[in-house]
This record gives C-alpha cells, sequence and structure tokens, in this order.
C-alpha cells in the first residue's frame, strides 16, 4: 500500500539536496576565488617583465601546444621569444624548456628547443624536458631531476602567479616573467585568466602537499652541463 505521505515528502527532499548542492558549490567558489587572490598577493614581489627581471642562472619556458603544422602555437611563441630575449640580453644563462611528449606524434620539448635555437640561443644552452605534463610536473622536475635552484619562469601574465608559487613550492628561488596577448589572443587570454581562478585552489593543494610528480626519472646534467659551457 503505497504511502500517502511519501509523495509530499520527495519535493522537500529534492529542495534539501538542491539546497546543500548549491551551498558546496558556492563555497568552493569562495575557496577558489580566495585562493587566486592570496596567490597573486604573495607571488606580486616575484614577478616581473623581462626588461625588469633580476638575472638567474636558468630560464623554465612551460608548453603551451603545439599547431598541426608543427609549429608552436602563438601563446608558446610568445613565451619562446621571451626566453630567447632574455638570453639575449644575459638575464639568463641557459632555457629549459619543459613540455608534453607523451605522444609519438606530438612532441612540444623538441619544437620548443628547435624554436630557440632558430632565435638564435646556442643549441648546448636549451635543455629539454619531455616530462613537463603539467605546471606542478614542470616545477618539481625542474628542481629533482634537473637540480634547478634558482630560475626565472616563463609563460603569460595569467599563468606566472601559479608557476612562480608552485615553483618556489618545489624548492626553487623563481621569479616569473609574462605579458599579456590580450591585444592578439584576446578570447584565449580571457579564458586564462578565468581558468586560473580554480587553478588555484588546485594549486594550494599541490604546494601544501607538494607530491611527486607524473614521471620522476633519474637525474638529468643537461642543466649543470650548460652551464659550465657558460
Amino acid at each position: 500500500m503505497t504511502d500517502p505521505d511519501s509523495s509530499s515528502r520527495r519535493p522537500v527532499r529534492t529542495r534539501l539536496v538542491l539546497g546543500s548542492a548549491a551551498v558546496l558549490c558556492a563555497s568552493v567558489a569562495v575557496l577558489c576565488v580566495l585562493a587566486f587572490v592570496r596567490q597573486s598577493y604573495t607571488t606580486a614581489e616575484h614577478r616581473y617583465t623581462v626588461a625588469d627581471v633580476p638575472d638567474r642562472p636558468v630560464a623554465v619556458v612551460l608548453g603551451a601546444g603545439v599547431r598541426a603544422d608543427g609549429l608552436p602555437s602563438r601563446m608558446l611563441s610568445h613565451r619562446l621569444d621571451m626566453a630567447a630575449e632574455l638570453y639575449g640580453n644575459g638575464s639568463v644563462e641557459a632555457v629549459l624548456v619543459s613540455g608534453d611528449n607523451g605522444d609519438e606524434h606530438y612532441n612540444e620539448t623538441d619544437t620548443m628547443a628547435a624554436y630557440l635555437i632558430e632565435a638564435g640561443v646556442p643549441e648546448e644552452h636549451v635543455v629539454g624536458d619531455h616530462a613537463g605534463f603539467s605546471t606542478w610536473d614542470t616545477c618539481s622536475r625542474a628542481a629533482e631531476v634537473f637540480g634547478v635552484r634558482e630560475a626565472t619562469v616563463v609563460s603569460q601574465d595569467f599563468h606566472v602567479p601559479r608557476a612562480v608559487r608552485l615553483c618556489r613550492a618545489a624548492g626553487i628561488d623563481a621569479v616569473g616573467v609574462g605579458e599579456s596577448l590580450m591585444g592578439e589572443r584576446s578570447t584565449g587570454t580571457v579564458h586564462g585568466w578565468v581558468r586560473e581562478v580554480p587553478a588555484a585552489l588546485d594549486a594550494a593543494v599541490t604546494a601544501w602537499f607538494t607530491p611527486d610528480p607524473t614521471l620522476l626519472g633519474d637525474r638529468e646534467t643537461g642543466v649543470d652541463e650548460a652551464l659550465a659551457d657558460r
């Protein structure tokens, strides 16, 4: 026999579930915004332009996509142009390019290295990290695998606060250089800023727990050799 009160209770339970879900979503959103604001504030003193960044031995360039024709995306080429300028004016002595090489048909790292060499950075001063699957992977591998202790992290302006935060959490005395592409890639730039809000919360958790990167691997001496060559 059907309980006559059960149908009247269902809307109440539904409203409670929906209300709880709304509170949870709102709470997460607030945490994301707070993490983003804190990240921006605590990294402000470590962010510079190409013209005024203090010298560091190594520039770390994070991957940002390769086009179907094998050339760097506009955002990635912009990062590489900044790294080449840093090398050219003596602000860095070597460049570590870190990208995703998880597929035999997709190789960010070699594309980045080739671009820098074409731009005038000597091949012996360009080092590739083929397991930079994320910003944290890049930072933690730079420290643990390549032995980087001081670096300038190169990315777009919206990404630099998180990159600096994570590299410093990995034990690197990191400063960041990033310039805006709003005039050329407004849609991508706006998307980047929006994406950084929830990413800031994830970065805060990562910086707290400092997990191993996706692929740790053995110690590599490429950066040491590049710096010794100078």
